[in-house]
C-alpha cells in the first residue's frame, strides 16, 4: 500500500479510481482527479504548498512533485505524463502534455496545452511554454512545433496506456 501521510491536519484527496503503487508517497495538501496513476517511487509532496492533479494524469517511476514554501503551488492539467524520474516544481502544467523522462520543470514555469517536453530537458524558472510545441534541451527551448498526427497518438497514447497498465496491478 502507498505511503499516504496527513501534514499540518491536512490529508491528500484521492479518488478510488486512482492507482497508487506499494511504495509511491503523497503527503499533505494534494487534490488528485478521477483515473490517476503514481508508480513505484514517485513522490507527490503536498507538505509546502498545495498540489492539483487532473483526471488521467500519470506520474512514473520514481518522479518527483513539489512546490515553493509560500510562493509557488503545482497544478497539472488532464491527460498529463509525467515521465520516469522527471521534477516538476511548483509551476504550471495545462491539459494534454508529455513531460519526458529525466527531465526537470522548474519553479513560476508555464507548459501550455497540446506540448511535449523532451526527455533530459531542463525547463529554467518563469519560462513559457507555448501551446503545440516541443522543447528540448539544457536549458529546454523550442525546437519545432507538433505534428498534430504524432501527437496525438504519442501524448494522449501514453495517457491512455497508462490508464491500462493500472488495471493489470488489481
Amino acid at each position: 500500500m502507498a505511503l499516504i501521510k496527513k501534514v499540518k491536519g491536512i490529508e491528500p484527496k484521492i479518488p478510488k479510481s486512482c492507482f497508487l503503487a506499494e511504495n509511491s508517497t503523497i503527503t499533505g495538501d494534494v487534490v488528485m482527479g478521477e483515473d490517476c496513476s503514481v508508480w513505484f517511487s514517485a513522490v507527490i509532496r503536498g507538505d509546502v504548498c498545495r498540489i492539483n492533479l487532473g483526471n488521467k494524469v500519470n506520474v512514473q517511476d520514481g518522479a518527483v512533485l513539489h512546490g515553493t514554501y509560500q510562493k509557488h503551488d503545482l497544478n497539472i492539467g488532464n491527460n498529463v505524463s509525467i515521465g520516469h524520474n522527471a521534477n516538476v516544481h511548483g509551476c504550471t502544467v495545462h491539459d494534454n502534455v508529455l513531460i519526458g523522462m529525466g527531465s526537470t520543470v522548474m519553479d513560476n514555469c508555464v507548459i501550455h496545452s497540446n506540448s511535449i517536453i523532451a526527455a533530459g530537458s531542463v525547463v529554467l524558472q518563469n519560462t513559457v511554454v507555448e501551446s503545440g510545441t516541443i522543447y528540448a534541451g539544457v536549458p529546454a527551448k523550442k525546437v519545432k512545433d507538433v505534428d498534430p498526427k504524432q501527437f496525438e497518438e504519442l501524448v494522449k497514447g501514453i495517457a491512455s496506456n497508462y490508464l491500462m497498465y493500472s488495471t493489470w496491478y488489481e
